[in-house]
């Protein structure tokens, strides 16, 4: 068994997934998710992995889910799960706000807030998935940027929190060809939809490993990641 475990929400599918397969020769994989065939399904393909099945929006599922590990070190937190859609202010609803909140921020700083002892008991590292809408809001994108802008600011503050105890990196990746992606290019109208366009999971996934990898008496912390022809 690998002596290092990585917890990676949203690991069952996207840049989740990627990052499970990137980092499962080196790492016990705990794969975040909910649908219990999928994470099954990815945790059947990696040398050493098992489930972390808990809706991040349930606090109390999350908690029991951490229990249930029972890790007292843990090396590696990927936040990769997250919500993304398109609404102008005028018609996004206070529900829908509540809920881009609740998984990309809320459920973000509660998940740290549990690992944390662990984190810190192994010099462990928290990577976040951000996006190239945590630095600029377009029209559409409020909701989206706005639980992002809000991911950046919570990362910048753990990170000097817990500087010389745990690393943090934000990670803002462009588009990437995901199941995400076709959603939000079909609800713009897009019909012809071209993945080769956009970055593939795989060079989110080295990226994050070169987060990883470099010294343990540096920090890097953001990386950019862009299509070259958007």
């Amino acid at each position: 068994m690998a002596e290092k475990v990585a917890l990676i929400t949203g690991g069952s599918r996207g840049i989740g997934r990627a990052i499970a397969e990137e980092l499962g020769p080196d790492y016990r994989i705990l794969v975040g998710g909910t649908d219990a065939e999928r994470v099954q399904e990815v945790v059947s393909s990696l040398p050493d992995a098992a489930p972390f099945l808990a809706d991040l929006g349930d606090a109390d599922a999350v908690q029991r889910a951490w229990e249930e590990a029972g890790l007292q070190q843990m090396d590696v937190l990927v936040h990769s799960a997250g919500l993304a859609w398109t609404n102008p202010v005028a018609e996004a609803t206070l529900d829908q706000w509540r809920q881009m909140f609740e998984i990309n921020v809320f459920a973000v700083a509660e998940l740290t807030r549990l690992t944390l002892p662990a984190l810190r008991a192994a010099s462990g590292q928290v990577i976040t998935i951000n996006s190239g809408a945590g630095f600029r809001s377009r029209a559409g994108s409020s909701l989206y940027s706005g639980s992002k802008f809000a991911l950046r600011a919570f990362t910048d503050a753990l990170r000097e929190e817990e500087r010389g105890a745990v690393r943090v990196t934000s990670l803002h990746p462009g588009q990437v060809d995901t199941d995400m992606q076709v959603a939000l290019q079909t609800a713009a109208g897009n019909t012809e939809y071209d993945g080769a366009r956009y970055i593939s999971p795989e060079a989110v996934a080295k990226t994050a490993r070169l987060a990883l990898e470099n010294e343990a008496a540096s920090s890097i912390d953001e990386l950019t990641i862009r299509p070259v022809n958007p």
